[in-house]
């Protein structure tokens, strides 16, 4: 896994401006998170600067985790600008099933099209298939690995973009090809926020990398800096500070050693 320690080099070097229309619970965290990897992050909710600040940027972070007709305005639009000036978004349906504006929600963003990658739990990715009752507020109410692996084929392939589905193993597909990534720990359950900051995360990566590549980096450089952490600090608070710590310290060396990344059958 050479490469995605190269690409967390570039991600460094060009600090790319990474536009995140998020959730309130994790503005703050998710900010963090990107200062920590190397990333410049703006959070710009107000539709009357939307294009200009899409422009800047050189990717679009969608979270949909606390919405309202004012953002969900501003969202619908935001991915509209990032289309026409091919800019690579990011959409985290966040309590995707839980609740009919939710689902309707990430479903009328991906309708849009030209959605780079999406990253939920098992619950969310489901629910944009029509199988309801996974999700319970927004969280998964299940998980199964062996369903997980074609729950993200399934998805690749409905809404032609990259697909992560993340739980005990992720699973990222394109439609083509499906990898596993085995890293991470349940202290990552722990603690608000963190599947929203690896989505941020990916985005930054969508600055260096194409989209499959792209997730299998961010996911896999976000999940590494977990386990360390969660050696140093093994319990919820000490350890989302030691996971920015892990964030700025993380290199390609550690990602070489560490990284459980492989492709897996169709």
């Amino acid at each position: 896994m050479e490469w995605i320690g190269k690409d967390l080099e570039k991600l460094r070097e060009k600090k790319p401006l990474v536009h995140n229309i998020t959730n309130y619970v994790v503005m703050n965290t998710t900010a963090n998170a990107l200062l920590a990897i190397g990333a410049s992050p703006v959070m710009a909710h107000a539709i009357e600067e939307l294009e200009e600040m899409i422009a800047l940027a050189d990717a679009l972070v969608i979270n949909i985790g606390t919405l309202d007709e004012h953002k969900i305005y501003s969202m619908l639009k935001a991915v509209e600008v990032a289309k026409e000036l091919k800019k690579p978004v990011v959409l985290d349906p966040v309590g995707a099933g839980a609740t009919k504006l939710r689902t309707k929600t990430s479903l009328n963003l991906l309708e849009l099209g030209d959605i780079s990658v999406v990253r939920g739990n098992f619950g969310e990715i489901a629910a944009l298939l029509g199988k309801h009752g996974k999700t319970r507020g927004v969280d998964s109410a299940v998980y199964d690995k062996d369903a997980a692996k074609d729950l993200a084929k399934k998805a690749a392939e409905k809404f032609g973009t990259v697909v992560a589905v993340t739980g005990a193993v992720d699973y990222v597909s394109d439609g083509e090809r499906t990898y596993a990534i085995e890293n991470g720990t349940s202290m990552l359950g722990r603690v608000t926020g963190t599947g929203c900051m690896a989505t941020a995360i990916i985005g930054a990566f969508l600055a260096v990398e194409e989209p499959l590549k792209a997730t299998i980096a961010g996911l896999t450089t976000f999940e590494i800096a977990a386990e360390k952490a969660v050696e140093e600090s093994p319990y919820p608070g000490s350890f989302h500070m030691k996971l920015y710590d892990w964030l700025y310290r993380i290199d390609g060396a550690l990602i070489k050693e560490r990284a459980k990344v492989r492709e897996v059958e169709p």
